[in-house]
């Protein structure tokens, strides 16, 4: 296998990435039309606490056996390398099992929290009639039970995704980004597959119950996870890696030693993936409670907005977030690298260039996006009152989000902890404590409710951001300046793309057009947007700030036109 420099692998890995979330994308339009409006809640609910338990399960260790791998591999230490694999391989093993046994232990106790059932007779008193109260309340019951059995199902998928990532996040420590990439793509596949053809076969073939059948659909995880380990074992066997005689430096580094470094590397991360997860949970615990006591909604639309917000937008911003997990996957270990041989110079370009790739592809998509959000939402879902409505606020999250991921590995990957932790606990505060009040004032001024807490989540994002650039400018001397004016040329070239698409709606409305008509609508205009957006980045010099011949010659190895 040949390894990858840092933008072959940030393109690889964006590229790989993309494809399976437009995958992940695409396969809802025929899934949500299998299941319907409640068994998507139902799958949307549970394959959420899926993916945060899944987090805990990994807590971290597969970027850390990442950067470690790619510490002693610069330092010439391959047994410590090695070593360092089997323990945080083993600790990853132990952690998967534990948070399987304890995800179908409390799946009924997480299902009712999410449906807070007890809403329903509280709504029903308030429109009057013991018979809409009882009749919600079993609908409650009802949800409860199916989301508990799929949240079960969705357990067994814990081990194996756990065991992918082990592997991965060597892979990556030893710059093999295209393996690690490729088998992304293969278990999308598999599970895309076995979500279609199972849940359509076991709903109207077999006759199966919805929460039968949304399981079935949430089991294509765990097939789609044996089918990337067959993969990615495969390749692995192909390293071939010489390891020499130990030196003198490598016998004083015990496995006590490692254990204890495994744990400083894991433990930002842990905390990194909790608070994003938790910006995601504040949501999930928030939204519908706040939307029914203080704007009159009812259960089932709070309960849309919810699953909009936490779910089914998600499945669109992940295209645009894409961007940003493609860079991490490269830059953990390059940066790593960089930092161990004390090449600050390289770190600082790398940042920079970093927040510059990110901005320019995410800015205008999430933009584009946006103001497409009607037609691109009938694409993907059908006609919807609040899922376009809440869509076009939330994909802007995608760019504080995509911006976030990547500065806090960053501050991890320069050993920057004390920084990152106030940095992401002030972002993660304000989300916590603003969301609810940020969506009744949102209320009291006329504002969607909704919104409130999409802001308040954004800035969240923006404190943790700015607190870290700043964190490694005091450090480093980092200096930021020609990022800034390329951040300025971004937003121009993305005004100029946004006035002509209004202009042209002018002409052409976006909306009121059948599934079929809305793609056509939604690839004229975002032809169009790229060309007026490529053109002016030409014009006003961005396009060769950001995408120069030596980024070109690093991607494809040799210098195109």
């Amino acid at each position: 296998m040949k390894k990858n420099n840092f933008l072959q692998g940030a393109f690889i890995a964006t590229l790989c990435l993309i494809f399976t979330k437009i995958l992940g994308v695409l396969y809802v339009i025929p899934f949500y039309s299998i299941v319907g409006p409640t068994g998507s809640v139902i799958y949307g609910a549970s394959y959420n606490i899926y993916a945060i338990f899944l987090n805990l399960s990994t807590v971290g260790l597969p970027l850390a056996i990442s950067k470690m791998v790619s510490e002693y591999h610069t330092l010439g230490y391959e047994h410590t390398k090695r070593k360092v694999y089997k323990i945080a391989g083993r600790l990853m093993i132990v952690t998967s099992i534990i948070t399987t046994i304890v995800l179908f232990i409390f799946a009924p106790f997480l299902a009712k929290y999410i449906i807070n059932y007890h809403d329903y007779t509280a709504l029903a008193h308030s429109f009057g009639g013991e018979l809409i109260s009882y009749t919600n309340y079993l609908h409650g019951q009802y949800l409860i039970k199916e989301i508990a059995l799929v949240i079960r199902v969705s357990a067994t998928a814990i081990f194996f995704v756990t065991l992918i990532s082990m592997i991965r996040g060597y892979l990556q420590g030893m710059k093999y980004i295209s393996a690690s990439s490729f088998s992304q793509v293969i278990e999308q596949f598999v599970r895309v597959i076995v979500i279609l053809v199972g849940s359509y076969t076991f709903l109207y073939v077999f006759h199966f119950s919805l929460g039968m059948t949304v399981g079935i659909a949430v089991f294509g995880a765990t097939l789609g996870a044996i089918a990337a380990f067959i993969y990615l074992s495969h390749k692995k066997s192909q390293i071939v890696e010489e390891y020499g005689e130990i030196n003198e430096e490598e016998k004083k580094i015990t496995n006590k030693v490692l254990i204890k470094k495994i744990i400083t590397y894991t433990i930002p991360l842990i905390i990194m993936e909790m608070i994003g997860t938790s910006f995601q949970l504040v949501d999930m615990f928030t939204v519908v409670s706040t939307l029914t006591k203080y704007a009159g909604y009812t259960l089932d639309d709070a309960s849309i907005v919810m699953n909009v917000v936490t779910t089914l937008g998600n499945k669109l911003n992940v295209i645009v977030v894409a961007i940003s997990h493609g860079i991490v996957v490269s830059l953990l270990p390059s940066l790593t690298s960089d930092f161990v041989k004390g090449n600050m110079k390289e770190v600082s370009d790398k940042i920079n260039k970093t927040i510059q790739i990110i901005f320019f592809m995410t800015i205008p998509m999430s933009i584009g996006l946006s103001l497409l959000a009607e037609p691109v939402w009938m694409i993907f879902y059908g006609e919807s009152f609040y899922g376009p409505r809440v869509f076009m606020v939330s994909v802007l999250v995608a760019i504080f989000s995509s911006m976030f991921t990547n500065i806090v590995v960053t501050m991890q990957s320069l050993n920057r902890y004390r920084d990152m932790y106030i940095a992401m606990f002030v972002g993660f505060i304000f989300n916590a404590v603003m969301n609810i009040p940020f969506m009744i004032m949102f209320h009291k001024v006329g504002l969607p409710i909704y919104y409130g807490n999409l802001v308040a989540t954004m800035i969240g994002y923006l404190f943790t951001i700015l607190i870290s650039l700043w964190s490694l400018k005091k450090a480093y001397n980092f200096s930021y300046k020609k990022t800034v004016i390329v951040i300025i040329k971004i937003i121009l070239s993305t005004l100029a793309m946004s006035g002509v698409i209004l202009l042209i709606n002018g002409v052409l409305p976006m909306t009121g057009y059948s599934r079929m008509m809305s793609i056509v609508i939604v690839a004229i205009y975002a032809l169009i947007g790229m060309i007026i957006y490529f053109g002016t980045a030409y014009l006003t010099g961005l396009l060769k700030a950001v995408i120069d011949d030596s980024v070109i010659t690093q991607i494809f190895g040799r210098k195109k036109r």
